[in-house]
């Protein structure tokens, strides 16, 4: 399956102290039922470190099972190429499409070091990779020239980029190789990225709000500069209200808002304060939500 367009983070949704499975489930018929592109779970928005092995697997379960006929792009990325690996032979019975795989955090690795572990991940693996920069979480900058190193790997098929730094990103897209996708890791970024040449955006605000971002995203692939404006502006709000916590804080207090599931955080994230469910609810009337 082609990867692009809008595709969904999951949040991924407990009920006391557990995974509240039949909420996940409403939660990816919705996104299904919104037209998304595709989607992914168990990446930082779904609390994967906090997860345990056998409830990643029955996500990604139920994910391929009510999302059969669009991409699944699953997160296994760790700090260690090992576990990393260990992640990817535990979930590749679920039928994932990729693996998102982030820039090993904490280690703080040089470039070449990240270049090395994109290299050692893609040979373990048939199935496609998507790397993932997000240095705001890590604490270590994927380069646009370590970015366009990674895109010659065999294998490694796009990259989430939430560096912020548009100017990096246009690098990329200017420098990949034929057919490697560059998307958008930042909600407010995906109108210029797009705008300059990038396939789309892995969204947080599509969790709340996911008719409207691939009604955004559908714009921009038409060429309607001026709709894809309009819509931009119209969810501007949503993109700040889901980072006034960290996420997925907000978004978890917007599904609860919509009653699709509980706000409850596994520690060490914690519930919204009253501040961000104030904000949320505004975003959500004025979307007609």
């Amino acid at each position: 399956m082609e990867l692009k367009g809008c595709g969904t983070a999951l949040a991924t949704p407990f009920r006391d102290g557990k995974v509240d499975f039949e909420a996940y489930r409403r939660l990816v018929r919705r996104q299904v039922e919104a037209g998304i592109h595709f989607l992914v779970p168990l990446g930082s928005t779904a609390e994967t470190p906090c997860l345990e092995d056998e409830e990643k697997c029955e996500l990604l379960r139920i994910t391929r099972e009510l999302c059969p006929d669009r991409p699944v792009v699953a997160g296994v990325g760790t700090n260690s190429p090992a576990a990393t690996i260990r992640n990817i032979r535990l979930l590749e019975p679920y039928g994932p499409d990729a693996w998102l795989v982030v820039v090993p955090y904490y280690n703080k690795p040089t470039q070449q070091g990240i270049y090395e572990y994109f290299s050692a991940i893609a040979a373990s693996t048939s199935i496609p990779i998507v790397a993932y920069n997000v240095p705001g979480r890590t604490g270590t900058n994927m380069t646009a020239e370590t970015t366009i190193r990674v895109a010659g790997i065999p294998g490694v098929i796009a990259v989430k980029e939430a560096s912020g730094n548009l100017e990096q990103i246009r690098k990329v897209v200017e420098g990949r190789p034929e057919g490697f996708k560059v998307f958008s890791g930042n909600d407010d970024q995906t109108l210029p990225i797009m705008e300059f040449g990038g396939d789309g955006i892995i969204s947080v605000a599509s969790n709340i709000a996911p008719k409207q971002m691939v009604g955004l995203v559908e714009a921009l692939q038409a060429g309607d500069l001026e709709e894809a404006g309009k819509r931009d502006a119209e969810l501007a709000p949503l993109y700040d209200a889901c980072f006034v916590e960290s996420n997925p804080i907000p978004a978890k207090a917007g599904l609860s808002i919509l009653g699709l599931c509980t706000p409850e955080m596994r520690l060490p994230l914690t519930e919204a304060v009253s501040s961000t469910f104030d904000a949320m609810n505004h975003v959500i009337v004025d979307l007609g939500l």
